[in-house]
């Protein structure tokens, strides 16, 4: 039997503004193992080290017991062990909640096994995670009353960069510049994942409903979806306003509180990385405060009164949470390999949750989702699924729909057994088949993975499935494009001498006796995404240092999340070159 260890986490940072000065702690279980001093397991390794003032601090001492379980706010927020334990078990705790949606181990970005936090990497007013170091990097700073600030007790940044690493070894594609709403995908995820966690701490979310004189009971006109919003989303932004000008905040804030507009989507104001996540941010946001209501629903006609039982909304509230933090995961694996756009992610929603759960349920999570997205005007990817089950027919709308070829597809020589672990063997399927699954010949082909998954449904159902991913990428000048079949469009105004990368890929999703499931692909020769993605790069000058369009920004790989947080902030414009 798998153990778990127990520790002490902040919930709430004392530091933060509008927070009355009190800390919130709780108690996580991160997977047991033996820790060295650091503290140092087998996936997160803690290295104090303060790049500002060339120091490396003595590891932190840690035995099998949580011995800050029993100390005060003060001792524990002013011991740098507990800054490392904080670090430590926020992350193992990501990388858990990933592991447990997908149904495997999740590798970090780099390819490493361990990677290393830093909870005083530096002293300036940012964090972010960094391939190139390997490393989670968290800064510290003063604040205008000389107060130091520590962005290591934060839950939601150590939760934001956590998943920026394990999203960067799901799919290392998404850093390349590519649509708008790529460009976008990490930093909304990212949010949406430190959001929905901290929601599942119950002591944050009951002091957001009561405040800090709460009774244990609170009003039942707080809880519909408008006062929810204001109440729970906003105030939850707020306290994670720092003691600073970090603009976290705000974007925060703007994500839980933004009015839907089904135009914003498509207007080039929102283009911006950091705007248009507030728009997968505050979609899946919405969704989830609609099924909160869902569930409140069922029991809050029961009681009598104008007051309610403050615990059984908090329950509901996490509850929620924890589901839809696990259908944001697990959709990962349904995501297309490159160019991910939000329409691509809410089918991803729809058919991981569908394959799980065929009926939404009582509280309607995928109802939710569609509606909210369809307030922003973004629509599933895939127009409908049909299933067959007990001669019924039953529509899912908007998952992806089954691969009309998964019927006549070559399997002759192909073994089942290994078409489930090794990267030669999937090759094989797709070279023999790539006719019928549409892979484009002349251009580079090459599987990346292959991971065998096991899944459990909340109602204990195991799912068994494979996931192999491919990518392809070809080389060509601009003038070569309209003589692509089909044509792709180059953008106005530039030359037929210009260098240009197409990127492609895609997903084959095998069930347990090796058949064909889903083949989720964005096509190397689509004439619609590749014209749109090389005319975004054009208009924005996103290109290679040897002018290739499509290719990269000109940044060093592992420092792009330290810019991107860095233009968030409003410390470097946006557009600006990394000066290497």
């Amino acid at each position: 039997m798998t153990r778990n260890r127990s520790m002490t986490i902040i919930a709430k940072d004392p530091a933060l503004k509008e927070s009355d000065g009190k800390t919130i702690t709780t108690q996580v279980q991160v997977p047991w193992e033996l820790l060295d001093d650091g503290p140092r397991g087998y996936r997160v390794h803690v290295v104090d080290y303060d790049s500002s003032r060339k120091v490396l601090y003595k590891p932190a001492q840690f035995g099998d017991q949580d011995s800050f379980k029993d100390k005060t706010d003060e001792e524990r927020v002013s011991d740098p062990a507990f800054h490392a334990q904080n670090v430590y078990a926020t992350a193992m705790r990501q990388l858990a909640r990933f592991e447990f949606a997908l149904g495997r181990r999740v590798s970090w970005g780099f390819g490493g096994h361990q990677i290393y936090a830093c909870p005083h990497a530096f002293a300036d007013e940012n964090a972010y995670y960094s391939s190139d170091d390997r490393g989670l990097l968290f800064g510290y700073f003063r604040d205008g009353a000389g107060k130091n600030v520590f962005t290591c007790l934060s839950h939601d940044i150590v939760a934001h960069e956590s998943t920026h690493a394990l999203l960067d070894g799901l799919r290392r594609s998404y850093t390349l510049p590519s649509s708008p709403d790529q460009a976008a995908f990490h930093e909304g995820l990212a949010d949406i994942v430190a959001l929905l966690s901290v929601f599942s701490a119950r002591e944050v979310v009951k002091q957001l409903m009561l405040g800090p004189s709460g009774t244990g009971m609170i009003d039942r006109s707080f809880l519909n979806p408008d006062a929810l919003r204001v109440s729970a989303l906003e105030g939850l932004a707020a306290e994670f306003a720092q003691a600073s000008t970090s603009g976290r905040d705000q974007v925060l804030r703007n994500g839980a509180a933004l009015a839907p507009d089904r135009n914003a989507y498509k207007s080039v104001d929102f283009e911006d990385c950091h705007l248009r996540s507030e728009i997968l941010s505050g979609a899946v946001m919405r969704a989830f405060i609609e099924v909160w209501c869902a569930r409140l629903s069922g029991w809050i006609d029961l009681v009598s009164g104008d007051q309610v039982p403050v615990a059984k909304v908090v329950e509901d509230g996490s509850d929620a949470a924890e589901h839809l933090l696990t259908m944001c995961i697990r959709a990962l694996d349904y995501c297309p390999v490159v160019d991910v756009q939000f329409g691509d992610f809410l089918s991803a929603l729809l058919t991981a949750d569908y394959e799980l759960l065929p009926e939404d349920g009582k509280y309607k999570y995928r109802d939710a989702l569609r509606k909210s997205f369809g307030q922003w005007g973004i629509g599933p990817t895939s127009t409908y699924r049909w299933a067959k089950a007990n001669g019924d027919d039953l529509q899912e709308p908007g998952a992806w729909a089954a691969p009309p070829e998964a019927g006549c597809l070559n399997c002759d020589g192909v073994h089942r057994e290994f078409l489930e672990r090794d990267p030669d063997e999937v090759f094989r399927f797709i070279w023999e088949n790539r006719d019928k699954l549409g892979i484009y010949e002349d251009a580079y082909t090459h599987v990346q993975s292959v991971r065998p998954c096991v899944r459990v449904g909340p109602d204990g159902f195991v799912l068994r499935e494979t996931v192999a991913e491919y990518i392809q990428m070809l080389e060509v000048n601009a003038g070569e494009l309209a003589g692509m079949t089909p044509a792709i469009v180059k953008p106005q105004d530039m030359p037929d001498d210009t260098p240009v990368r197409l990127n492609g890929g895609g997903v084959l999703i095998f069930d347990e006796f090796g058949r064909l499931k889903y083949h989720v692909r964005s096509r190397i020769d689509s004439p619609g995404r590749q014209s749109a993605r090389l005319d975004y790069l054009w208009r924005n000058g996103v290109h290679d240092t040897e002018g290739r369009y499509g290719f990269s920004d000109g940044s060093p790989r592992g420092m792009r999340f330290a810019m991107m947080h860095l233009q968030r902030s409003g410390q470097l414009p946006h557009g600006g070159e990394w000066d290497e």
